[in-house]
């Protein structure tokens, strides 16, 4: 049987080395369509990592962001760069993965949020997380812009006690640079 370990660590946490590993696993996990930017948007906050006998094979990291819901800005986890190596797929890792990053989320935060492909989405739904049926924007810098294209893709979570957003609303993300989901 493999030695599993799972780690939950912050970024100013990780070992030297431990981000070129996770970037490696992630360009590896994303045919090579993950960016600079996307890494970039997975640091900062707090990080899962599994491995076994002493490899990575999965990853992922939950960042504050704020979401602005119905004129309140919600203090909002976003889950970034989920991930698991692909002889692992489908074994519960990325279920473990998620249980880490929701638990960090539940301590923090007031609703959880993220982006998911559709070939990612099983994993989401099956862990109670839902599309977001309202419209989607981001508060750029040149005033609020509706992202079409996010809808339909973006999920949310409520923790226990956390908010429940109206539906019938809208979710306008707070400005990073790049993708900005």
């Amino acid at each position: 049987m493999t030695d599993t370990r799972t780690v939950l660590a912050h970024t100013s946490q990780l070992a030297p080395g431990t981000p070129e590993e996770v970037r490696a696993l992630l360009d590896a996990a994303f045919d090579g369509d993950f960016t600079d930017e996307d890494f970039e948007h997975a640091l900062g906050g707090m990080h899962t990592l599994v491995y076994e006998g002493g490899e990575l094979v999965a990853h992922g990291s939950v960042v504050q962001r704020r979401v602005l819901h119905r004129g309140r800005a919600l203090r909002t986890g976003y889950v970034e760069a989920v991930a698991v190596r692909a002889d692992r797929r489908r074994s519960g890792i990325g279920s473990a993965v998620m249980a880490g990053l929701e638990a960090v989320i539940a301590r923090a935060y007031v609703l959880g949020a993220l982006s998911a492909s559709q070939a990612g989405a099983g994993l989401y739904l099956g862990r109670g997380w839902s599309a977001w049926p309202g419209p989607i924007g981001v508060l750029a810098p040149e005033g609020v812009l509706r992202l079409p294209d996010e809808e339909g893709s973006t999920y949310v979570w409520s923790p226990p006690g956390g908010v429940r957003p109206d539906p019938a609303g809208r979710l306008d993300f707070d400005w990073r640079d790049g993708d900005v989901l």
